[in-house]
């Protein structure tokens, strides 16, 4: 059992472990550390958190273990703060989408005295705040943890039962490995979400509005639009490198795609619209239970 934890950022995604832990009797204590006091109380009038503070430093001091629940942005800010005020050998770890950015951040700011483990649970929906956070978000998903050479064996055990009393499936693996994995199937299709309701809406006049007449399949592809701005704008910038490489890979797709429409090409469109047919259905099928 962990004694006592702090989450900075009492959202969907570090209110949801602080459910899922509380049910399994996995922590004794959790205190919650953000800016909005609103969003604080509600968090304690729904269980989620024991007691809260809006000082960050205040909230850490006495924590085991200390989860970064914010947006990649505030990672630098956030770890500069609390460095001074965490006690010797407390954990700290994060759930953010890009890790070699949260190593680098943690191995800048963070005391010898610390242990930092980066780990990201792939698992979350377009909503957030305290309200959006429930138990079962981790059940069966993965959570991927990128120890590096400087990672602690003790801390990196203590984390990766955490996030298996929260239900997750742990994975370890590089940190490169997993910006790169991670931008083609996250990042890459979050950036082409925005990127087409943006293109759709800017057709939009006094007398057309595509929208309007939007239906299932609009609304499935775009889901994830619907995303905090603020979060995604800091995910893409930390991991830019690979998205930039990502971005041209989607861009040369779409190019087939119009050169064959252009060339009024029925074969071509089959082929490539087959093969991608092909390759989801085979995904869903080798992945049946974690996309019901």
């Amino acid at each position: 059992m962990i004694q006592t934890l702090a989450i900075i950022g009492v959202g969907l995604i570090g209110g949801s472990l602080a459910l899922a832990l509380k049910e399994k009797a996995a922590v004794s204590t959790v205190i919650g550390a953000g800016r909005s006091e609103d969003n604080l109380k509600l968090a304690q009038s729904l269980g989620i958190v024991d007691s809260w503070a809006t000082s960050l430093a205040d909230a850490v001091q006495d924590a085991d273990v200390v989860v970064l629940a914010v947006p990649m942005g505030a990672y630098e800010s956030v770890l500069q703060t609390i460095a001074s005020a965490l006690k010797e050998g407390a954990i700290v770890t994060d759930a953010g989408s890009t890790k070699q950015h949260a190593l680098v951040a943690a191995s800048q700011y963070l005391p010898e005295h610390v242990h930092f483990v980066a780990a990201h649970p792939l698992a979350g929906t377009e909503k957030s705040g305290a309200d959006a956070a429930f138990s079962t978000l981790y059940q069966d998903h993965l959570c991927i943890i990128t120890p590096d050479n400087t990672t602690d064996a003790q801390a990196l055990a203590v984390v990766e039962r955490m996030w298996q009393d929260a239900g997750a499936k742990v994975a370890h693996m590089p940190a490169a490995e997993h910006d790169k994995l991670l931008g083609a199937v996250s990042h890459l299709p979050h950036l082409a979400a925005f990127a087409l309701v943006n293109a759709v809406n800017k057709q939009k006049t006094d007398d057309f509005d595509p929208m309007a007449y939007a239906a299932g399949g609009f609304k499935d592809f775009t889901r994830i639009a619907s995303s905090s701005p603020e979060m995604w704008r800091d995910i893409v910038l930390a991991n830019h490198h690979v998205l930039e490489n990502q971005i041209d890979i989607l861009m040369d797709e779409l190019q087939t795609i119009r050169i064959a429409l252009q060339a009024g090409d029925k074969d071509r469109l089959t082929a490539l619209f087959s093969s991608a047919k092909d390759a989801r259905d085979a995904w869903l099928a080798e992945h049946k239970k974690d996309n019901t």
